[in-house]
């Protein structure tokens, strides 16, 4: 099972390469067609080269035969002067080449960047929502690796024809028993190169498209890596990155094995002709050719034919592969393949939190939670005595040995259905506080509890079932939007979700996008858009506590509002990371980080008793 399986995929890029020249030759033969005046004042030109090759060698082996062997130095001078002057033609010849070619490639990058834009403008037309994004690179990078490509591949398969006409004219002109001993390996190296071209353009391209899309899923993953820690999937995303890099890693052998087949036949038309030639001198010698025939052929194979098949066959292999892939992405629209989950860019958020070594530990327990939102929905019964949704005991932690803690011996309790807000200056250690909370950060002493949990030792799943973490950098994937909402929540109905997108007022939106089942692309949304989806996907999760690090950062104060008195009224606790007063005020308790004390209490208490909170209350007024 196992090898047949591997011999269908070995033999999946020779069909692929064969089906993407049978796409390219009818375009192909019909531009060529259309230029025949270009093609003929080209070959003109070119036949110039035949005559420099095929003098080359048959001047050096007169030259030998009849003059310098004969006695003669002077007819031999003679012939070696004829030899020059042949070369020094080829400037004029080389200008004449040039100029044809510049007429035969110009046309097709114009014609190219024609047909990117004109498909370009037509995808916008006709759904201006999803602009193609790939236009410019296939304008301006692919169009010229074309051009060159395209202006390299002609300049050396002209070179190499006319160069091999002149080559073995002079070959049966000085003796028609080289052919005998040149020709089949010649023509096997040629043979063997050729199998290779469609095969190795297609192991070339599924290298490009699965390199591409390692890329673009690295990016993917960077932006989300904290919601995937969060939401416990580390497993699930880990094996199918681990599946797309082994798919990447099969591709490069691939394309290794055929470039080892390409050099095979290199060593087989460029090298195996010299050996032969040597090897069969006696032969030759004893069939009448003579010592000048033999140094004219030797010129002819080392000087003039290998160096032009082994300039063939490298751009060929190179330029040639790169030039069928671009074609092709050109000729089916698409600039390039394996962007199968192109998740947000994000920015990241590098903050550098301000650490201040405290005096006296901070104690800011409180044994009750605060009381429920009257407006939400009832609360699910608990045992009198019910553990804390979140509780912290002693902790502290610093970024690195020696380094000033951010918390310092910190005790904190969030009851059950709570409402805390977190407030403080920017880097003193409020993403740092929930980080700790959703068991992504691990304090250097103290214990953190999750309802009446240990978090040590918890796998990211276990985390995942006892509280959701939502960053201020939403994470939103291309799927469905159903998909996205019951990431958390796999087993909500329709009506759940439709209750959940009602609560947090985000009928508009899902209706934008089409309903829950329209498609979801992260890069046409906006920032607001992404952190409303992402706290509705919060809302259906049955995590008993909820910890928004700044998550309603880019929704307007009406839009905050809403969403956070409906994510307080569901079961469940809630701690908040604000950075407006209304946010703080709508919470039952909130908690001051100054980097020295923390304090905590009600919005009144704290404006008591709380210088910081005075001041921060005083600059979001002013603000």
């Amino acid at each position: 099972m196992g090898k047949a399986a591997g011999r269908k995929r070995s033999g999946r890029p020779s069909r692929e390469g064969r089906g993407t020249l049978r796409r390219l030759l009818p375009p192909g033969r019909r531009f060529l067609l259309r230029r025949k005046g270009v093609l003929v004042r080209l070959a003109g030109w070119s036949l110039l080269e035949s005559a420099q090759t095929f003098l080359g060698g048959y001047c050096l082996a007169r030259a030998l035969d009849e003059g310098f062997l004969a006695g003669r130095t002077g007819r031999g001078l003679a012939w070696l002067a004829v030899a020059a002057v042949a070369i020094l033609v080829g400037g004029p010849l080389v200008r004449g080449v040039f100029a044809q070619l510049a007429e035969l490639v110009e046309p097709l990058r114009d014609g190219l960047v024609r047909r990117a834009v004109g498909r370009s403008l037509d995808a916008a037309v006709a759904d201006p929502s999803h602009a193609d994004g790939t236009a410019v690179s296939r304008l301006t990078h692919q169009s010229e690796i074309v051009r060159d490509s395209f202006a390299g591949l002609v300049l050396t398969a002209r070179s190499f024809v006319f160069t091999a006409i002149g080559a073995l004219a002079g070959l049966l002109a000085l003796a028609p028993q080289f052919l005998l001993v040149v020709g089949p390996p010649l023509a096997l190296g040629l043979a063997l190169f050729l199998a290779t071209l469609a095969p190795m353009a297609a192991a070339q391209r599924a290298f490009l498209d699965l390199d591409e899309a390692v890329a673009d899923r690295a990016g993917t993953l960077g932006a989300g890596l904290r919601d995937i820690v969060a939401c416990g999937t580390r497993t699930e995303v880990a094996d199918q990155a681990e599946r797309l890099i082994e798919s990447a890693a099969r591709a490069s052998r691939v394309l290794a094995r055929w470039a080892a087949v390409r050099t095979l036949a290199l060593g087989v038309a460029g090298q195996l002709p010299v050996i032969l030639l040597l090897a069969a001198t006696p032969w030759l010698l004893r069939q009448g050719v003579t010592a000048g025939a033999l140094m004219g052929a030797l010129a002819y194979l080392v000087q003039s034919l290998l160096p032009a098949l082994h300039t063939l066959m490298t751009a060929l292999g190179a330029a040639g592969t790169r030039l069928l892939v671009v074609l092709d992405r050109f000729e089916s629209g698409a600039s390039g393949a394996g962007h199968a989950a192109a998740g947000e860019p994000g920015t990241g958020r590098a903050t550098q939190e301000r650490t201040v070594r405290k005096d006296t530990p901070a104690t800011v327990r409180k044994d009750g939670p605060a009381a429920v939102r009257k407006d939400g929905p009832p609360a699910v019964p608990r045992a009198r005595r019910a553990a804390p949704a979140a509780e912290l005991r002693s902790v502290t932690l610093a970024y690195g040995p020696g380094a000033p803690p951010v918390l310092d011996r910190l005790d904190l309790a969030v009851g059950p259905g709570e409402h805390l807000a977190v407030v403080g200056p920017s880097g003193i250690g409020k993403s740092t506080l929930t980080g700790v909370l959703a068991g992504l950060l691990t304090p250097g002493t103290g214990t953190v509890l999750l309802s009446g949990q240990p978090v040590a030792g918890r796998t990211a799943r276990d985390l995942a079932g006892l509280r959701v973490l939502i960053p201020q950098q939403a994470y939103v994937f291309t799927g469905t939007v159903r998909e996205n909402l019951t990431q958390l929540g796999p087993r909500a109905t329709t009506r759940e979700l439709l209750r959940a997108v009602a609560a947090l007022d985000a009928d508009a939106l899902v209706g934008r996008l089409g309903g829950l089942d329209a498609t979801v692309e992260p890069g046409a949304l906006s920032q607001g858009e992404r952190q409303m989806l992402a706290l509705c996907r919060a809302y259906l999760s049955p995590a008993p506590l909820m910890v928004l690090d700044e998550a309603t950062c880019h929704l307007d104060p009406a839009a905050e509002a809403r969403a956070e008195e409906a994510l307080a009224a569901r079961p469940g606790a809630l701690v908040v990371v604000a950075h407006r007063l209304s946010s703080a005020r709508r919470a039952g308790r909130v908690l001051v980080l100054d980097g020295t004390r923390p304090e905590c209490g009600t919005h009144d208490e704290l404006l008591a008793r709380s210088a910081l909170y005075r001041d921060l209350t005083g600059h979001w007024q002013g603000g």
